[in-house]
C-alpha cells in the first residue's frame, strides 16, 4: 500500500491528498455501502501501524512531488483502508502533518470516540468529519455492521460530548442507503441528533462508487427530498454529495503506482480515468497491461464502469 496518495477532487474538502495510516481492511465497521469492499473481521483494539516518522516522510515527499508540477493541496486528509483512529499514533502523526503547511483533516467512523484517548487525538486536527449514518439502533446496524463490542448509544453520547469541545470545524457526514436508514422516522431522528451536535455543515451522502454488497442502492428522489427538507430545518447548513466528485485527479510520481494508490480507496470512473490519462499524456495501453496484471479490475454499478484496485466479484 502507498501511505500518501493523491491530490484528488473532494466534494467537501477541494483538493486532498490522502493518507493512508491503517493498512487494509483493519476497521470496527463493515459498512454495507464501502467503497474499499468488506471488513473480513472487524476490531476494535487500537494499536501501532506504521512509523509516524514514515508517514510524515511520504506526505512530505508526495506534497513535494504535487508542488513540482504546479499544484496545490487543500488538506492533508487522513482517510484510510480502514478506521484511522484505530492507529494509537494517530495524534503523533497529525502534530507532525500539520508541520507541512496545508491543514490536516481526519475523516473517521466515530465508534472509537468513548476512548479519551482518542478524543485528544481529534482534537489536533484543523477538521473532523463524523459518520452518523443511523440514530435508531438497528438502522446502525443494517447499515454500518459494527464490531459486535460497540455500544450505539455510548457513540452516540461521545459525538455530542467530543463537539462540545473541539476548537476545529467540524463535518458529519451521513451515507444514505435506500430501504436500510432512510425512511422518514430514521432521517428525522438522524436530524434531530445532529442538530444536538451544530456541525458547520452536515453532509448527505449516496452511494456513488461500487459497494461492498450488490444490493446496496441509492434513495429514490422523493427520500432524498424528504431528506434535505428535514436536515436543513433540524441542522441548518446541508450539502448534499450525490453527484460525480470532478476529474481533476492527479498523478505523482510513478503512473503505475499513483493509480493503484487512488483506485484501492477510491474506484475512478471510466470517464475521470480517461480524462486523467490524457491531461497526463498516458495512453489506455497502461490500464490495460494493469488489468492484464490483475493489478486492477473493471467493476460494472449503477450503469457506470469504475476501475479499482480491488476485485469485487465476491460481493453479494
Amino acid at each position: 500500500m502507498k501511505i500518501a496518495f493523491g491530490p484528488v477532487p473532494s466534494r467537501r474538502l477541494g483538493q486532498s491528498l490522502g493518507v493512508n495510516n491503517i493498512p487494509p481492511k483493519v476497521c470496527s465497521y463493515s459498512c454495507v455501502y464501502c467503497q474499499v469492499g468488506r471488513t473480513p473481521r472487524t476490531v476494535v483494539q487500537r494499536r501501532k501501524f506504521f512509523p509516524p516518522e514514515e508517514i510524515c516522510a511520504s506526505v512530505g515527499e508526495q506534497l513535494k512531488l504535487v508542488a513540482e508540477k504546479g499544484e496545490c493541496v487543500d488538506y492533508l486528509t487522513i482517510v484510510s483502508d480502514g478506521e484511522p483512529t484505530l492507529d494509537q499514533n494517530l495524534g503523533q502523526e497529525i502534530e507532525m502533518l500539520t508541520s507541512l503547511g496545508p491543514k490536516v483533516a481526519v475523516i473517521t467512523n466515530s465508534s472509537l470516540l468513548p476512548r479519551p484517548d482518542v478524543q485528544e487525538d481529534l482534537s489536533l486536527a484543523d477538521l473532523v468529519s463524523l459518520k452518523v449514518d443511523a440514530v435508531d439502533d438497528a438502522a446502525w446496524r443494517r447499515v454500518n455492521r459494527p464490531h459486535p463490542c460497540l455500544d450505539h448509544r455510548s457513540i452516540l453520547e461521545s459525538m455530542v460530548e467530543f463537539a462540545g469541545r473541539y476548537s476545529g470545524e467540524l463535518l458529519t457526514e451521513t451515507m444514505l442507503v435506500r430501504g436500510l436508514n432512510d425512511s422518514p422516522e430514521c432521517l428525522q431522528e438522524t436530524a434531530a441528533f445532529l442538530g444536538r451536535i451544530h456541525p458547520s455543515r452536515a453532509c448527505l451522502s449516496v452511494p456513488t462508487r461500487p459497494p461492498a454488497e450488490s444490493s446496496v442502492r441509492q434513495p429514490d428522489r422523493e427520500s432524498l427530498g424528504l431528506a434535505l427538507k428535514v436536515f436543513s430545518r433540524e441542522v441548518g447548513r446541508v450539502q448534499l454529495l450525490s453527484g460525480d466528485e470532478g476529474d481533476v485527479f492527479s498523478l505523482v510520481g510513478s503512473a503505475e503506482e499513483s493509480l493503484l494508490a487512488i483506485m484501492a480507496v477510491h474506484p475512478l470512473r471510466e470517464a475521470a480515468l480517461q480524462s486523467l490519462l490524457a491531461r497526463e499524456g498516458l495512453d489506455w495501453a497502461l490500464v490495460q497491461g494493469m488489468m492484464e496484471q490483475g493489478s486492477i479490475h473493471r467493476v460494472e454499478h449503477d450503469g457506470q464502469i469504475f476501475y479499482s484496485a480491488r476485485e469485487r466479484d465476491a460481493r453479494r
